[in-house]
């Protein structure tokens, strides 16, 4: 019960995290807002990373002993994939990468495979650099890129805590549900790569 109740107190520091990025001036800080609420919303507007972003959250959570260690692997990488991506660095890919990053995710929960925490991090993190170029390429035009990259990686670490929570919960419940969950996740992916390559 403690760590659930750890986890809910994070995901809401993590939405709450947008007013610590915020700085005043003439404008009280508009515009700096505006680009993190833009950038925190733009993980739940793509299917590709908000689905990748809960299933890895839910295979941590039930298969690692540090459950935080590829969420926070992800959420490192992303940031310098952004930062990358919005400074007009680029891969060709990028789309097969994430596509690929979907399908391996589900793979993974479907078969609960359990893999020491360095790999697990490194295969979650490389992935989170091509999420990270595609989102820095969208949100290089945001009003406030800072405010933008913030707001992107606390509405990804909001989605892994989310996966995380389901983990827990069906740790306690019902595994076979994951199984299902990571099945649906790794067709998505499948579909995603099918039109990607």
């Amino acid at each position: 019960m403690r760590i659930l109740s750890s986890i809910t107190a994070a995901a809401t520091l993590a939405a709450l995290s947008g007013a610590a990025f915020a700085h005043t001036g003439s404008d009280t800080g508009i515009h700096h807002l505006d680009g993190m609420a833009q950038g925190f919303l733009h993980p739940f507007t793509g299917m590709d990373h908000l689905t990748a972003m809960i299933a890895i959250g839910i295979w941590s959570a039930m298969t690692a002993r540090r459950i935080w260690a590829a969420p926070l692997s992800f959420a490192a990488l992303l940031l310098a994939g952004a930062l990358l991506g919005a400074n007009g660095i680029q891969s060709i890919y990028v789309e097969s990468m994430i596509a690929v990053s979907v399908l391996i995710s589900g793979l993974l929960l479907a078969t609960r495979t359990s893999l020491p925490t360095m790999a697990g991090s490194s295969l979650i993190g490389v992935f989170a650099l091509f999420h990270g170029m595609a989102h820095g390429v969208e949100l290089s035009h945001a009003q406030s890129i800072g405010g933008a990259l913030a707001g992107m990686v606390a509405g990804t670490i909001l989605l892994h805590i989310v996966g995380l929570a389901i983990g827990i919960f069906l740790l306690r419940t019902s595994t076979s549900w994951s199984r299902l969950i990571g099945i649906s996740v790794s067709m998505l992916g499948i579909g995603l790569l099918s039109t990607a390559l």
